[in-house]
């Protein structure tokens, strides 16, 4: 059952048609949520960013002898240049993607005391209990040897060590972008943290990350995809019925052309004819055609019928009239004609090879391709003819030489019959074409007859005995075999008031 719907055009077309629109609804919806997607999150960057450079600026600002601060709704997290994290939100739980997975600040240290103070305290300390302060000097260098290397790199990653050399309250230009995920105050989320770094006097280059939820672009890409999941086989079957719709009322017409043909070879009945639509569409086209089709087949079984039918009659009369003879022979012997036996046994013979010939030209038989010399030709069939006079040139063409010979000897046989004393042959060129003239002196042909005498068994003077008048098939045979040929046989009104049998074929140099 499948098979055979999968067979018919209105499936096919359905399942195309269905199959082509899904293809690009997917293809439609996969670009939409990956540019609803990426605008979200280019969104949710953006916001991630602002409140990065908010929280730079406000450490910026900050003075050397205050601590640290961050307060904000979303994870924003501060870390040195040894990636220790020296601030952050209250209710930080957990955080991955940035910097550093620690949530608690370490103790920062004391703000330095201001240049000149001195304590006892910091006397003893500075010289060590020896009078010595390398030790302070030695950490100050390595403090400001940190800040040079991390100020000698561009610090395009938030996880390289270095940073960009930036100016004392200087905020980089810079941000690097990354994805992951925070708890604060019990709720975990998705965040876009943006990664910004900041000059800070007495501090050194501090990293600032600051993250946006991406709650928003999840639930807004989880909403478009249950969207398309329900609207997407909705409008595939509004799709799929209105082409099953349409195409069964587009190929209606298609099925009343096919049953009418089922009809008409049921009742073999050719004049039947299929209806044409209105539509003067493709369909409309193709009725006409199988209206002419059928008009073409019509036309050529009765023409079949009726060659039959005739050949049937001209062959009963010389086999009764030579089955008559030889019946009184068998009789009589001495009242046998034997002249009028063999007359009637060469004009059956005759008919036979012309309805032998028509039969093989109707088949479709190639006519050859040998070159011969038309000229040639018709001074050959014209030889030892009474009152023909033949003037040929040397013409090639290419063909059966044995078909266009039998062409010559119908038109001269024709010409001959009907002449009152002079037939005229010409043989010739004219452009691409060889040219053979032949004409009569005659009554000519009535210009309304001038078709109707290259039919089968077509005589125009009924009167004629068929002795003399022949079976009507000799100038049918000879367009035949000119169509055959690539050529034409016309008739025309010669200059000496008869027939003129005018056969064209294309030449060969």
């Amino acid at each position: 059952m499948s098979g055979r719907l999968l067979g018919s055009v209105r499936s096919r077309a359905t399942l195309a048609a269905t199959l082509v629109v899904a293809l690009a609804l997917v293809v439609a919806g996969a670009a939409v949520l990956l540019s609803l997607r990426s605008n979200l999150i280019g969104q949710a960057g953006t916001d991630a960013e602002r409140t990065a450079r908010a929280v730079a600026t406000d450490i910026a600002i900050t003075p050397p002898n205050k601590p640290l601060s961050v307060d904000n709704d979303d994870p924003v997290q501060v870390v040195d240049e040894n990636k220790k994290l020296i601030a952050a939100v209250e209710d930080l739980e957990r955080i991955s993607g940035t910097g550093t997975g620690e949530v608690q600040p370490q103790r920062q240290p004391s703000p330095p005391a201001t240049a000149g103070a001195k304590t006892p305290g910091n006397a003893d300390d500075g010289h060590n209990g020896n009078g010595s302060s390398s030790g302070n000097d030695d950490e100050a260098d390595d403090t400001d040897g940190d800040t040079d290397t991390a100020a000698s790199d561009d610090g395009d990653d938030p996880d390289d060590d270095s940073a960009p050399s930036l100016e004392p309250g200087e905020i980089s230009d810079h941000t690097t972008f990354t994805d992951g995920t925070a708890t604060l105050d019990g709720e975990t989320d998705d965040y876009r943290f943006a990664a910004v770094h900041v000059e800070v006097e007495g501090r050194g280059t501090l990293t600032v990350y600051a993250g946006a939820p991406l709650s928003a672009e999840q639930s807004a890409v989880r909403t478009a995809l249950t969207v398309m999941l329900i609207g997407f086989p909705l409008l595939l079957g509004v799709v799929a019925g209105v082409t099953w719709l349409v195409t069964r009322r587009a190929l209606r017409p298609v099925e009343g052309i096919r049953s009418e043909m089922a009809a008409i070879t049921a009742s073999e009945d050719l004049a039947r004819r299929v209806p044409v639509p209105d539509t003067h569409d493709e369909v409309a086209r193709l009725a006409l055609t199988t209206n002419e089709t059928l008009a073409a087949l019509q036309t050529s079984v009765e023409r079949q019928r009726r060659f039959v039918a005739d050949a049937s009659h001209e062959l009963r009369s010389p086999i009764a009239s030579l089955r008559t003879q030889l019946e009184v022979g068998t009789a009589h012997p001495e009242l046998l004609d034997l002249d009028g036996a063999v007359q009637d046994t060469v004009r059956l013979q005759d008919l036979a090879a012309d309805l032998l010939l028509l039969a093989r030209l109707d088949a479709g038989e190639r006519p050859g391709d040998t070159r011969f010399d038309l000229g040639a030709l018709a001074r050959r069939e014209a030889e030892g003819r009474t009152g023909v006079t033949v003037q040929a040139q040397d013409v090639q063409v290419a063909g059966s030489r044995g078909q266009v010979g039998r062409v010559l000897v119908n038109l001269l046989d024709n010409a001959q019959r009907h002449a009152r004393s002079e037939v005229t042959v010409t043989v010739g060129r004219q452009g691409d074409w060889a040219v053979v003239a032949v004409a009569d002196d005659g009554d000519g042909v009535a210009e309304a007859d001038r078709e109707r005498i290259f039919e089968r068994f077509v005589r125009l003077d009924e009167a004629r005995s068929r002795d003399d008048g022949g079976a009507g098939l000799g100038l049918a045979i000879a367009r035949d075999v000119a169509v055959r040929h690539g050529g034409t046989l016309t008739v025309g009104r010669a200059p000496t008031g008869g027939a003129l049998f005018e056969l064209r074929l294309p030449s060969v140099q």
